[in-house]
């Protein structure tokens, strides 16, 4: 059991932190003894635990007494601790050299974390305030030149080996349902039904130039093969007929996205007004974010789509900012699927600080809108869905790959055998620590002009060959829901060694995993959370 001294204003961060590290904690008791301390407050009191960790870039009340020389404080740095590493977004307090402590963790500007081993104890004090970075991570996010570190993963990793290593055992509920190694959503953002929709507009003719004169450029370049230019001329000179009805439309989206996926359940955002900019929207040319589509006009694929296993969500216009339109947006995709509709994806990923709790209040259980527009990896810093601060029930699914990020000439213009590798990274971190690994890919991105179908073929082939449960991300979300239900109690006079684990609410499938660590020995037990459990060492038991 771990016993946690924080700041008072750290209770709601503590809280959603362990929702993620999924093991035994609860707020310090005097009364009470504990295996590990974690302590941010400034007044630590007289402590029986074999692991403390004290956190913060002040010094504290305890730094003199048990040997620790205060150094420089400075804003961020890079953290080292063995193998494992970690951006410091907030302050930073280093230690000098002559303090009593080991060296445990280094940055840049010098030690960033003393260890003490004192009696069968360890102290290790920190220089940085672990619950201050969660906050910064689930609020602010990271900046993009760190968008591919995991960094709030990369936390829960190293308390988890502070505490093994200190030969404490550990009971937790990784992020993955059992049987898998993590979980993937296949999504598509539906901005666009087919190019027929756009006679003598903007969009036909940034095709017409993309697939001619542009495609040229990108084959004197050596970004394009002739066999793809060939196939973008064709569909130029093609572009009459497609009007006339004659020929098919290639940038219709949904028999190529079932056919690729053959069966795979995805989540599908559809515009629920068409030609509707929305307020407050930032960057280069608002106007375009107007569509030639709303929902209205293919009521026959909402239909196919939950034919074929997949989900059917709103993809926002001015939910972000408005909750009776938000709600319009909902009502408006729910009269035409005739289903209660969960989430959102917001169209250009547009938020704000309140964005969350307005998504809220207009009924949405859900957001898939967390994460880049120019690049990949981990705006929050995880693969696993977390509830905002601002918001009581809604989560936050983050979206991790997406197709224009990855090959936008001004995003990251990856090669595709660079966007295999960067991909690749992303899935290594998934197969690790588990959670929701979420890839977006636009309606005609499988078709000319853009010409990226081969590559996200590869992707889903990849996906497919590995262990995963492939989720819509309603599924996902609600598996972290249960997840999320499932609580840790000790009898009031029983060892801090026990702990019962319970849950309230219909069975979980697929079901979690409890994990017993023990040393280097870790010992999984599946549970669908249908009966209570006493975990005691070595094995949970089935009450």
């Amino acid at each position: 059991m771990i016993g946690v001294i924080a700041k008072a204003d750290q209770r709601v961060v503590v809280r959603e932190f362990f929702e993620l590290f999924k093991t035994p904690w609860e707020f310090h008791e005097e009364e009470r003894t504990y295996d590990v301390v974690i302590a941010t407050a400034d007044r630590v009191p007289p402590l029986d635990a074999p692991l403390l960790l004290i956190y913060g870039c002040d010094t504290t009340s305890t730094d003199p007494a048990i040997g620790v020389i205060a150094g420089r404080r400075r804003a961020g740095a890079s953290l080292q601790c063995g193998s494992m590493s970690a951006p410091i977004y907030g302050g930073l307090l280093t230690f000098q050299e002559d303090s009593a402590g080991a060296v445990h963790a280094t940055t840049d500007e010098g030690i960033a974390a003393l260890r003490f081993d004192r009696g069968g104890a360890t102290i290790i004090r920190l220089g940085y305030d672990l619950f201050e970075e969660v906050r910064f991570l689930l609020t602010v996010g990271q900046p993009v030149q760190h968008a591919r570190v995991p960094t709030l993963d990369a936390h829960i990793r190293m308390l988890r080996t502070w505490i093994l290593n200190a030969g404490v055992p550990l009971v937790e509920i990784p992020p993955v349902p059992a049987g898998y190694d993590f979980t993937v959503c296949l999504t598509h953002d539906i901005d666009f039904v087919g190019i027929r929709r756009h006679r003598f507009d903007h969009t036909m003719w940034g095709f017409l130039y993309r697939s001619t004169v542009g495609s040229l450029r990108r084959v004197l370049k050596g970004r394009l093969s002739v066999a793809r230019l060939l196939m973008m001329w064709r569909a130029a000179a093609s572009l009459p007929f497609v009007f006339l009805g004659w020929t098919e439309d290639f940038w219709n989206p949904f028999p190529w996205y079932l056919h690729v996926e053959q069966g795979l359940p995805a989540t599908y955002f559809l515009i629920p007004f068409k030609r509707r900019v929305g307020q407050h929207v930032p960057g280069r040319h608002p106007a375009r974010r107007a569509t030639a589509y709303d929902v209205a006009d293919i009521p026959q694929w909402p239909t196919a789509l939950r034919e074929k296993g997949c989900e059917v969500g709103v993809h926002g216009i001015d939910a972000w900012h408005d909750v009776p339109k938000g709600r319009a947006e909902l009502m408006r995709i729910t009269a035409i699927t005739g289903v209660p509709i969960a989430g959102v994806r917001m169209h250009w990923l547009l938020s704000d600080v309140g964005t969350a709790s307005t998504l809220e209040r207009a009924g949405y259980t859900y957001d898939a809108s967390a994460g880049y527009n120019e690049t990949i990896g981990y705006l929050n810093g995880t693969t696993q869905t977390f509830r905002p601060f601002t918001t009581h029930t809604l989560l936050e699914l983050p979206l991790h790959i997406q197709d224009g990020a990855l090959f936008y000439p001004h995003n990251l213009d990856l090669s595709e055998a660079e966007a295999a590798e960067q991909c690749r990274l992303l899935l290594d971190h998934a197969q690790s620590s588990g959670g929701v690994l979420t890839v977006l890919w636009h309606d005609r991105s499988h078709g000319p002009e853009r010409l990226w179908g081969d590559f996200y073929i590869g992707l889903v082939q990849t996906l497919r060959s590995s262990n995963v449960w492939f989720a819509t991300a309603s599924q996902a979300v609600g598996w972290f829901h249960a997840r999320r239900r499932v609580r840790f109690e000790r009898p009031d006079h029983g060892s801090h060694s026990s702990v019962r684990v319970f849950y309230e609410g219909p069975p979980i499938d697929p079901p979690l995993i409890l994990r017993q660590h023990d040393g280097a020995h870790a010992t999984d037990t599946t549970w669908n959370g249908v009966t209570s459990l006493d975990v005691r060492s070595p094995l949970p038991v089935a009450s």
